[in-house]
């Protein structure tokens, strides 16, 4: 065998062993050792795991897609959706400031105050979910239609809504648990939930929609029962692995008891956390209602069905680039400054790879996606237009995620609630309304709005980056 070979067969070797250790899940230490490697044992089952996360709203997608009336149905799943992001604003929040602090403390090399963090953080997201999954649950319909969707849409989707709204809490669980697992670095744990409870919802979906053998078909509602179900089960997962003891972080029965000077250091993390996120998905939101009011039903429909092949391809960086955040938490807890720059810098440079392959890859076989999920002439000719234009920023998309995970994951969450606020509301929005109404560019209008902000917000957070404020955030 020539050097040749054996160099290349030394590399794969490399390359395999590193994939088993990251899928396999084991608590490692961040602070030591190569970066890459640290960034690429994270990123891995971090990637995975938001792949898995866009793969749910892709079955839905498909079965609810090839329904009668599909127009309705998908209308139906991307407004519930779009509301649903500010329970996932909650949600991520949390997590973010659990990440954050568990990060921090397991960086100091103390996994018992970790685990007290994380229980605290879950009593919080709980609590305060449980008031929101009753008032989405009750006004369900009137949510639908304050959305812009049709009486006959709405009429049609509140079930689902319902059940979508009412049982969000598992939502905010499933995202929060996660948060605490890639504090402590295992990624994997985070991972596997998802690949569950997805699997779940895999087998659920056509079954609960379809109806087989004794169970009747629940239509667009069985969608609903099967995801939540799914999720559910993913929940009990995380629940068993933070209980039996076996990881980094064990969680004993005395820390369920509020610790309410822990509650107030992880809220001022989270405040702003949530406000972060409920700006970007209120943004969203508006976005979503003015491409329904503009484009009509068929408008909305194919914006939707963009927006989630979009996603399933952007969740994947978004998992990449929390592996900063806890390399970032983890690093500055063990005052290495220079190691957490270090790694934020690693970690784009594999993001932007990323997204220069994925931005190719939807531009070029976008009809092909679209034309997967839905029959509809009317609906596909809306998603190929506005894919292949929001897909153009792709690059910035993932860079602007990098940063702002950094500074979340250093506890600094002002910073990118501030870079969201003038990034989303005083430009975004703006711009959207002005094209799409003033200009008469209808649903194109708010196509091209998505790129020419995201570009805007990667600048804005390269430059604070540079200022290096965050690295003197006390958690």
């Amino acid at each position: 065998m020539s050097h040749q070979q054996t160099a290349s067969t030394g590399k794969l070797s490399q390359i395999f062993t590193l994939l088993k250790q990251a899928l396999k899940g084991e608590d490692l230490d961040f602070t030591q050792g190569s970066i890459r490697r640290a960034v690429l044992l994270l990123a891995i089952p971090m990637m995975l795991e938001m792949a898995m996360e866009s793969v749910f709203a892709l079955v839905d997608l498909y079965f609810v897609g090839h329904l009668h009336n599909s127009s309705h149905a998908i209308q139906t799943v991307g407004l519930t959706e779009s509301v649903l992001t500010i329970i996932y604003s909650l949600a991520i929040g949390m997590s973010m400031a659990a990440t954050a602090v568990v990060a921090r403390r397991i960086g100091e090399k103390n996994p018992e105050a970790a685990a007290k963090a994380g229980v605290q953080a879950i009593i919080v997201a709980v609590a305060v979910n449980l008031i929101i999954s009753i008032v989405g649950f009750i006004y369900a319909s009137d949510i639908l239609l304050l959305m812009g969707a049709s009486a006959e849409t709405a009429e049609q989707g509140t079930p689902f809504a319902r059940i979508m709204m009412g049982g969000s809490v598992i939502i905010v669980l499933l995202f929060l648990i996660n948060g605490i697992f890639r504090g402590a670095g295992n990624a994997a744990i985070a991972m596997k939930s998802l690949w569950i409870a997805n699997i779940a919802n895999i087998i659920l979906c056509p079954i609960l929609i379809n109806g087989f053998g004794p169970i009747p078909a629940f239509g667009l509602t069985g969608a609903a029962i099967a995801t939540t179900i799914g999720r559910g089960i993913g929940v009990c997962y995380q629940v068993y692995h933070l209980v039996s003891g076996k990881s980094l972080l064990k969680v004993h029965l005395s820390y369920f008891k509020p610790h309410f000077e822990q509650i107030k250091a992880l809220l001022k993390i989270a405040t702003p956390g949530i406000f972060q996120f409920i700006i970007a998905s209120c943004s969203w939101i508006f976005l979503a209602q003015l491409v329904a009011t503009t484009g009509g039903d068929h408008g909305s429909a194919g914006y939707q069905t963009a927006l989630r092949l979009m996603m399933f391809f952007m969740l994947p960086a978004w998992g990449m680039s929390n592996s900063a955040a806890t390399l970032v938490g983890q690093n500055l807890g063990a005052k290495q400054l220079d190691r957490a720059e270090q790694s934020v810098m690693k970690t784009a440079k594999y993001i932007v790879i990323y997204m220069i392959s994925v931005m190719l890859f939807t531009f070029i076989g976008g009809y092909y996606f679209i034309s997967f999920f839905t029959n509809d002439k009317q609906v596909q000719e809306v998603a190929l237009q506005a894919l292949q234009i929001m897909c153009l920023g792709y690059i910035f998309y993932g860079i602007g995620m990098v940063l702002i995970s950094t500074f979340n994951g250093a506890g600094d969450t002002w910073t990118p609630t501030w870079v969201n606020f003038f990034g989303f509301w005083l430009f975004q929005i703006p711009l959207a309304f002005l094209l799409a109404k003033h200009f008469n560019m209808g649903p194109t209008g708010v196509f091209i709005a998505i790129p020419v902000a995201e570009t805007g917000i990667a600048i804005a957070g390269y430059i604070l980056f540079k200022k290096g404020r965050w690295k003197t955030i006390k958690v």
